[in-house]
């Protein structure tokens, strides 16, 4: 019961319990790493200008778009294309 505790949702995206422990330590030293970006930029706007964006950008990527290895164990990892014609001349 213990077990299943640890393992059911790694294996609930096509991982076990030490790789879906990697992925989600790399995701937030991202999301921590792009929090102290963000906080930095507020009182120097002119540092990190793109920094959280392109970070929630990639996460998203990583976590929505490709995150269930079962799904993607035979597709290649690239990112899916990306608009960003929403986005102003001063980002």
């Amino acid at each position: 019961m213990i077990k299943r505790a640890f393992t059911d949702h790694p294996a609930s995206v096509g991982e076990t319990y030490f790789q879906h422990m990697r992925m989600a330590l790399g995701f937030g030293g991202r999301m921590v790493f792009a929090g102290f970006a963000c906080l930095l930029h507020g009182f120097f706007p002119f540092l990190f200008k793109c920094t959280g964006r392109e970070c929630i950008e990639t996460l998203h990527d990583r976590i929505v778009v490709n995150r269930d290895r079962r799904k993607c164990a035979d597709a290649p990892m690239a990112s899916m294309p990306r608009d960003h014609a929403h986005l102003t001349a001063a980002e």
